[in-house]
Protein backbone atom coordinates (compact mmCIF):
# COMPACT_ATOMS: atom_id res chain seq x y z
CA UNK A 1 0.00 0.00 0.00
CA UNK A 2 1.42 3.39 -1.13
CA UNK A 3 2.29 5.47 1.94
CA UNK A 4 0.61 9.10 0.13
CA UNK A 5 -3.04 9.54 -1.40
CA UNK A 6 -3.74 12.23 -4.07
CA UNK A 7 -4.75 15.47 -2.19
CA UNK A 8 -7.59 17.43 -3.32
CA UNK A 9 -5.40 19.40 -5.93
CA UNK A 10 -4.22 16.03 -7.42
CA UNK A 11 -1.03 15.83 -5.50
CA UNK A 12 0.51 13.46 -2.95
CA UNK A 13 -0.08 14.11 0.68
CA UNK A 14 0.48 11.35 3.38
CA UNK A 15 -2.35 8.26 3.45
CA UNK A 16 -3.82 9.57 6.92
CA UNK A 17 -5.06 12.61 5.36
CA UNK A 18 -7.78 10.40 3.93
CA UNK A 19 -9.13 9.62 7.42
CA UNK A 20 -10.81 13.38 7.80
CA UNK A 21 -11.72 15.87 5.38
CA UNK A 22 -10.60 18.71 8.08
CA UNK A 23 -7.35 16.73 8.18
CA UNK A 24 -5.54 18.08 4.33
CA UNK A 25 -5.34 21.58 5.52
CA UNK A 26 -4.30 20.91 9.00
CA UNK A 27 -1.72 18.59 7.27
CA UNK A 28 -0.29 21.48 4.76
CA UNK A 29 -0.33 24.35 6.88
CA UNK A 30 0.26 23.26 10.57
CA UNK A 31 1.69 19.18 10.93
CA UNK A 32 5.41 18.70 10.89
CA UNK A 33 6.12 22.55 10.51
CA UNK A 34 8.66 23.42 13.62
CA UNK A 35 7.35 25.48 16.69
CA UNK A 36 9.31 27.09 19.16
CA UNK A 37 6.03 29.14 20.66
CA UNK A 38 6.13 28.13 24.07
CA UNK A 39 1.78 28.47 24.55
CA UNK A 40 1.67 26.07 21.17
CA UNK A 41 3.83 23.68 22.49
CA UNK A 42 1.73 23.65 25.89
CA UNK A 43 -1.07 23.48 23.79
CA UNK A 44 -0.09 20.58 21.34
CA UNK A 45 1.31 18.30 24.43
CA UNK A 46 -2.60 19.14 26.03
CA UNK A 47 -4.41 18.70 23.36
CA UNK A 48 -2.27 15.11 22.30
CA UNK A 49 -2.97 13.90 25.69
CA UNK A 50 -6.38 14.43 25.42
CA UNK A 51 -6.55 12.58 22.13
CA UNK A 52 -5.34 9.61 24.23
CA UNK A 53 -7.86 6.93 23.20
CA UNK A 54 -9.48 8.72 20.74
CA UNK A 55 -9.06 10.13 16.99
CA UNK A 56 -7.27 12.98 16.51
CA UNK A 57 -10.50 14.36 14.55
CA UNK A 58 -12.02 14.30 17.70
CA UNK A 59 -10.01 16.68 18.87
CA UNK A 60 -9.34 18.62 15.97
CA UNK A 61 -12.97 19.72 15.28
CA UNK A 62 -12.87 21.07 19.31
CA UNK A 63 -9.74 22.44 19.37
CA UNK A 64 -11.34 26.43 19.14
CA UNK A 65 -13.44 24.99 22.29
CA UNK A 66 -10.45 23.79 23.88
CA UNK A 67 -8.77 27.17 23.39
CA UNK A 68 -11.57 28.93 24.90
CA UNK A 69 -12.31 26.52 28.22
CA UNK A 70 -8.27 27.05 28.88
CA UNK A 71 -7.51 29.91 28.19
CA UNK A 72 -5.98 29.76 24.90
CA UNK A 73 -3.61 27.43 26.93
CA UNK A 74 -1.63 30.35 28.15
CA UNK A 75 -0.21 27.89 31.04
CA UNK A 76 0.31 30.67 33.24
CA UNK A 77 -3.66 31.52 33.22
CA UNK A 78 -4.74 27.66 33.73
CA UNK A 79 -2.04 27.18 36.52
CA UNK A 80 -3.98 29.90 38.48
CA UNK A 81 -7.17 27.71 37.70
CA UNK A 82 -8.86 25.49 40.68
CA UNK A 83 -11.68 23.27 41.83
CA UNK A 84 -14.41 25.82 40.28
CA UNK A 85 -12.93 25.55 36.84
CA UNK A 86 -12.65 22.07 37.15
CA UNK A 87 -16.37 21.60 37.86
CA UNK A 88 -16.86 24.28 34.80
CA UNK A 89 -14.91 22.19 32.20
CA UNK A 90 -16.41 19.32 33.35
CA UNK A 91 -19.90 20.56 32.42
CA UNK A 92 -18.52 22.33 29.34
CA UNK A 93 -20.32 19.79 26.43
CA UNK A 94 -17.73 21.28 23.77
CA UNK A 95 -14.61 19.60 25.19
CA UNK A 96 -13.79 16.56 26.36
CA UNK A 97 -15.22 15.71 29.93
CA UNK A 98 -12.67 13.80 31.39
CA UNK A 99 -11.72 14.54 34.92
CA UNK A 100 -8.14 13.35 34.82
CA UNK A 101 -7.48 14.82 31.58
CA UNK A 102 -8.47 18.19 32.82
CA UNK A 103 -7.17 18.18 35.47
CA UNK A 104 -3.40 16.84 34.09
CA UNK A 105 -3.65 20.08 32.10
CA UNK A 106 -4.07 22.16 34.80
CA UNK A 107 -1.01 20.16 36.76
CA UNK A 108 0.90 20.61 33.33
CA UNK A 109 0.45 24.64 33.20
CA UNK A 110 1.60 24.67 37.00
CA UNK A 111 4.82 22.28 35.85
CA UNK A 112 5.15 24.53 32.27
CA UNK A 113 6.05 27.65 34.30
CA UNK A 114 8.42 25.63 36.97
CA UNK A 115 9.84 24.54 33.82
CA UNK A 116 10.07 27.92 32.13
CA UNK A 117 11.68 29.15 35.34
CA UNK A 118 14.44 26.52 35.29
CA UNK A 119 14.73 26.56 31.79
CA UNK A 120 14.17 29.59 30.28
CA UNK A 121 11.43 28.73 28.33
CA UNK A 122 9.76 24.82 27.40
CA UNK A 123 11.08 25.61 23.84
CA UNK A 124 14.48 25.81 24.84
CA UNK A 125 13.72 22.27 27.07
CA UNK A 126 11.80 20.36 24.38
CA UNK A 127 13.67 21.00 21.30
CA UNK A 128 16.89 19.25 23.43
CA UNK A 129 14.93 16.05 22.26
CA UNK A 130 15.38 16.38 18.88
CA UNK A 131 16.96 13.50 17.47
CA UNK A 132 19.26 12.97 14.62
CA UNK A 133 17.77 10.90 11.53
CA UNK A 134 17.47 7.78 11.66
CA UNK A 135 17.07 6.19 8.52
CA UNK A 136 13.44 4.50 9.65
CA UNK A 137 10.91 5.30 7.35
CA UNK A 138 8.43 7.85 7.99
CA UNK A 139 4.93 7.30 9.86
CA UNK A 140 6.26 3.51 10.26
CA UNK A 141 6.44 3.75 14.63
CA UNK A 142 4.64 5.14 16.85
CA UNK A 143 7.25 5.78 19.75
CA UNK A 144 10.94 6.11 19.20
CA UNK A 145 13.99 6.29 21.83
CA UNK A 146 13.69 10.33 22.03
CA UNK A 147 10.26 10.49 22.91
CA UNK A 148 10.62 7.59 25.65
CA UNK A 149 13.52 10.06 26.64
CA UNK A 150 11.06 13.30 26.57
CA UNK A 151 8.41 11.42 27.95
CA UNK A 152 10.26 9.77 30.79
CA UNK A 153 11.83 13.14 31.97
CA UNK A 154 8.82 14.93 31.58
CA UNK A 155 7.33 12.13 34.24
CA UNK A 156 9.92 12.93 36.24
CA UNK A 157 9.51 16.30 36.81
CA UNK A 158 5.93 15.97 37.69
CA UNK A 159 3.53 15.97 34.30
CA UNK A 160 1.00 13.45 33.50
CA UNK A 161 -0.69 11.99 30.23
CA UNK A 162 2.96 12.35 28.58
CA UNK A 163 3.66 8.56 27.64
CA UNK A 164 5.97 7.95 24.94
CA UNK A 165 3.47 7.30 21.92
CA UNK A 166 1.57 10.83 23.24
CA UNK A 167 4.86 12.69 23.13
CA UNK A 168 5.89 11.10 19.97
CA UNK A 169 2.93 12.29 18.19
CA UNK A 170 3.51 15.88 19.68
CA UNK A 171 7.21 15.70 17.84
CA UNK A 172 6.07 14.35 15.06
CA UNK A 173 3.44 17.59 14.45
CA UNK A 174 5.64 20.21 16.14
CA UNK A 175 8.14 19.45 13.68
CA UNK A 176 10.88 18.09 16.08
CA UNK A 177 10.97 15.29 12.98
CA UNK A 178 9.78 15.46 9.87
CA UNK A 179 7.62 12.46 9.77
CA UNK A 180 5.87 13.29 6.22
CA UNK A 181 5.94 10.28 4.01
CA UNK A 182 8.33 9.45 1.31
CA UNK A 183 6.85 11.37 -2.05
CA UNK A 184 4.56 13.58 0.03
CA UNK A 185 4.15 17.25 -1.07
CA UNK A 186 4.71 18.96 2.15
CA UNK A 187 7.80 16.88 3.13
CA UNK A 188 9.95 18.88 1.58
CA UNK A 189 8.59 22.26 2.54
CA UNK A 190 8.77 21.08 6.30
CA UNK A 191 12.47 19.98 5.64
CA UNK A 192 12.91 23.62 4.42
CA UNK A 193 11.49 25.24 7.56
CA UNK A 194 13.45 22.86 9.62
CA UNK A 195 16.92 23.62 8.06
CA UNK A 196 15.84 27.42 8.36
CA UNK A 197 14.92 27.14 12.19
CA UNK A 198 16.91 29.21 14.72
CA UNK A 199 16.61 26.30 17.53
CA UNK A 200 16.06 27.50 20.95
Amino acid sequence: MSAVIPGPDGRPRCRWCAAAPEFFDYHDQEWGFPVVEDIRLFEKLCLESFQSGLSWRTILVKRENFRAAFADFDFRKVALFDEADVARLLADAGIIRHRGKIEAVINNARRACEMVEAEGSLAAFLWRFEPAADGIPPQSRSTSAASEALSKELRKRGWKFVGPTTVYAFMQAMGLVNDHAEGCVMRDEVEKARVALSRP
